[in-house]
C-alpha cells in the first residue's frame, strides 16, 4: 500500500473522498496492517490503533481506522475536502518517529490517549 519515499515518509495512492466525520479515516483492517508494518518495533505489546499521520496536499492529518470506510480509501472531513474530491491522490504517510512527533505537537500521548 505504501513504499518508502524519503527518510521521514512513505508514499501511497489512495482514493480520497469527503465524509461527515470529524476525523480522517481509512478502513480499520488497512489501518491496523499499516500500523503493524510501519509503526511497530516488534517489542512487547504494541498499539495498533494509534493514529496514522498522513500528509495530503500541504497539511498533516491524524488518521483513525473505521469499519465503514472501504479498503484503499481515505475519508476526510468535509472541512478539509477540496472541490476536486473524490479522486485518486498521492498521499504521504509519516514514518513512526515523525508521526509521534507530529501527534505530540497536537497533544496526543501514546500511552495516555487509549
Amino acid at each position: 500500500m505504501f513504499e518508502r519515499f524519503s527518510s521521514g515518509y512513505y508514499l501511497g495512492e489512495l482514493y480520497v473522498e469527503p465524509h461527515d466525520g470529524d476525523r480522517a479515516a481509512i478502513q480499520r483492517a488497512d489501518h491496523e496492517r499499516v500500523n503493524e508494518q510501519l509503526y511497530a518495533d516488534g517489542e512487547g505489546v504494541e498499539r495498533l490503533d494509534a493514529p496514522l499521520v498522513m500528509k495530503l496536499d500541504s497539511g498533516h492529518i491524524p488518521v483513525d481506522g473505521d469499519e465503514g470506510v472501504p479498503s484503499g480509501t481515505l475519508a476526510v472531513p468535509r472541512s478539509l475536502a477540496d472541490d476536486d474530491l473524490p479522486s485518486k491522490r498521492n498521499v504521504l504517510l509519516a514514518d513512526a518517529d515523525r508521526a509521534e512527533n507530529l501527534l505530540r505537537w497536537e497533544g496526543w500521548e501514546p500511552y495516555v490517549d487509549v
